[in-house]
């Protein structure tokens, strides 16, 4: 299936490029043509770039990276917001503060600072202050909060910047080429190609253009994510075996238990069979004599006949005498 179809590419108007007057020569590999003063974006190399983007992007979110979106344009701020939002990726779109990747242990305090000043907020701890100094805090709170809330979740640099005109966010490019950050970037007829990794070629002004491809940017990190999610999943059944190992001892041992239990019945049957042979042995008992027990027959038998042996042997010698 397609990620995004030549269709759509002009329904959206991404192949309306910037006047030619004010064109970047490095980007005539990537028009089409000229019609009425307006470049023309060639849409069969945007589709073919873009899908080797999506696929970087997916790539990258299914092994665990992170991806930043950047555009500060009045015209892309609410795309930029609403879609890394739907995806869970982090976002720029007020102000690009510098060193926010070269400098990042700095702008890390200034978002845990932000983080206390809500907590002041939201305990009621403001209320309590000198109303001066209450307004004071609720201010520097909500700058905060302007150039700083789509960074919150940020704990580490991101693995790939995907940025709406870089012409426009130079700043971000420039620290991403520091920083060692991939930067994907929808790329105008009027940018300079050269210090992006993956570039789109295509309108990054029209609202509908920018947010065609924003959204399907953010549909290849859910899927990225959804791949991390079921990658994982076999590292959690890898330990899955070890009930069934459990499991088939419980049966060896059921095994072993019945030859056990078949050995422990046998010397009852055993017994209960010598009392059988024995209890005929006891019918011959008169009457009047009382049934000894079953000890005493056995003393007198065996002790009868070494007593009149003897006996007899005396008996004998003094005959001979």
């Amino acid at each position: 299936m397609e990620v995004l179809t030549m269709k759509e590419l002009l329904e959206t108007g991404v192949h309306f490029g910037h006047r030619t007057r004010k064109w970047n020569p490095k980007m005539s590999r990537y028009i089409f043509t000229e019609r009425k003063g307006i470049h023309i974006i060639d849409l069969e190399q945007t589709v073919e770039m873009f899908r080797k983007a999506y696929y970087v992007v997916r790539d990258c979110i299914a092994e665990g990276g992170e991806v930043l979106f950047v555009g500060t344009k009045k015209q892309v701020q609410a795309t930029i917001e609403d879609e890394a939002r739907r995806c869970g990726a982090h976002f720029v779109n007020r102000r690009w503060l510098g060193g926010t990747l070269t400098n990042f242990v700095t702008v890390r305090h200034s978002i845990e600072k932000m983080k206390k000043l809500e907590g002041m907020i939201e305990d009621g701890t403001v209320e309590h202050m000198p109303n001066k100094e209450a307004s004071k805090l609720r201010r520097q709170l909500a700058k905060l909060q302007r150039n700083l809330d789509g960074l919150r979740n940020m704990s580490r640099k991101p693995d790939l910047m995907f940025i709406i005109d870089p012409d426009v966010e130079q700043n971000a490019v420039r620290e991403a080429n520091i920083a060692g950050v991939p930067v994907i970037a929808i790329v105008d007829t009027n940018c300079d190609p050269d210090p992006i990794d993956y570039l789109i070629p295509g309108n990054d002004d029209a609202i509908k253009a920018t947010k065609l491809i924003t959204a399907r940017i953010a549909d290849a990190v859910i899927e990225g994510s959804e791949g991390h999610q079921v990658e994982s999943e076999p590292a959690v059944d890898a330990t899955a075996p070890t009930p069934a190992a459990e499991v088939a001892p419980a049966e060896d041992v059921a095994s072993e238990e019945a030859p056990a239990a078949e050995e422990a019945a046998a010397p009852e049957e055993a017994e209960t069979a010598a009392e059988v042979e024995a209890a005929p042995a006891d019918e011959p008992v008169s009457e009047d004599q009382e049934t000894p027990s079953a000890e005493e027959p056995v003393a007198e038998t065996t002790e009868e006949p070494v007593s009149e042996e003897p006996q007899e042997d005396e008996t004998s010698d003094d005959d001979k005498s």
